[in-house]
């Protein structure tokens, strides 16, 4: 297949392109690749590597996005690539993100053609960050528009306004990792920063259903101040966005010791605090994953692994029908 020209650039000097897909805004010599490592200067022309190329494609529940409040018990084509503008120290996806896997060519039309094959309403572009494979994520998401099959993006959300804007309209739901809410975080473990994220929760909160997560790690973001900070913030926006608290385990180039379950519980209670619907993910507690009703504190969606018992009906509380955030 040809190669693919990457959207969101511009040419400099002596065969230079300057890529404005993500906020790392890199400067490319000729031959070179961005911060990503998927996005190459060949000849002054910037060109998408991970065009077409999947790492992984599988189906899964859409729980496990995790997404709890769209369209809950559905099945969903995950599909992921390699490549990421972060450098995340404590990746749990590290052999795709950071490494390039195994790969195979699939079409926007092939995608399309499995889900629909398997009777799936759902694709998700995940695994890897989808943010970098811009070209084949937008793409293949305005053709299952067409098709009438949902979109998910799964995120880190470090992309600038103007591409996000252009592909918000072909994507249905997401998850956006918040990694923490300090700055010298993100630039420290994940190479990038807060704000850009911070802007991108603020747009899909706005124009589509969105979910964040949030990874406890063991003394790095762990504390009551760091989780009302960020519970906050997501207050000052929309309460009812679901927050998903999730377990660290060691990973990647970090080696710290798995989050405490009794820190999780803590977290859980202080989130709970001001925001409406608060999960814990990565870990077996009894009642965690559940959907309880904002106002009457009744469990609406009852939650063991990927089973899920839904009692909403037309998209409210059956007991005290107030309305739940979320497409059912």
């Amino acid at each position: 297949m040809a190669k693919k020209e990457a959207l969101y650039y511009s040419r400099g000097d002596n065969l230079s392109v300057h890529c404005k897909l993500c906020p790392h805004n890199c400067l490319i010599k000729e031959g070179k690749s961005g911060i990503c490592r998927v996005r190459k200067n060949e000849g002054g022309r910037l060109y998408s590597l991970n065009y077409n190329k999947i790492s992984s494609l599988a189906v899964d529940p859409v729980e496990k996005k995790p997404l709890y409040h769209f369209y809950p018990g559905s099945k969903v084509l995950s599909v992921g690539t390699y490549g990421c503008n972060f450098s995340c120290t404590f990746c749990q996806n590290w052999q795709i993100s950071q490494e390039t896997p195994v790969l195979r060519e699939y079409s926007a039309e092939e995608i399309i053609a499995a889900a629909e094959k398997e009777d799936i309403k759902m694709i998700a572009f995940t695994y890897s960050e989808p943010i970098v494979w811009y070209e084949y994520v937008k793409e293949t998401a305005e053709l299952a528009k067409k098709n009438n099959i949902k979109t998910v993006l799964v995120s880190n959300g470090f992309i600038e306004k103007d591409p996000l804007e252009e592909l918000i309209p072909f994507i249905d739901a997401a998850n956006i990792d918040l990694k923490s809410f300090n700055s010298s975080f993100y630039k420290k473990y994940c190479g990038g920063s807060l704000e850009p994220v911070k802007n991108t929760i603020k747009i899909m909160a706005e124009t589509i259903h969105l979910e964040l997560t949030n990874l406890i790690i063991t003394d790095l973001n762990d504390s009551r101040e760091e989780i009302e900070k960020i519970t906050d913030w997501i207050a000052s926006i929309n309460k009812n966005i679901p927050l998903h608290l999730s377990r660290y385990y060691p990973a990647n180039k970090l080696k710290k010791k798995s989050t405490d379950p009794e820190t999780l519980k803590k977290a859980y209670q202080t989130a709970k605090r001001k925001l409406s619907y608060i999960f814990l993910g990565n870990i077996n507690i009894a009642g965690a994953g559940d959907t309880i009703c904002s106002n009457c504190g009744e469990t609406i969606i009852n939650r063991s692994g990927y089973s899920i018992k839904n009692l909403i009906k037309n998209g409210k509380c059956p007991y005290c029908k107030t309305a739940v955030n979320g497409q059912f």
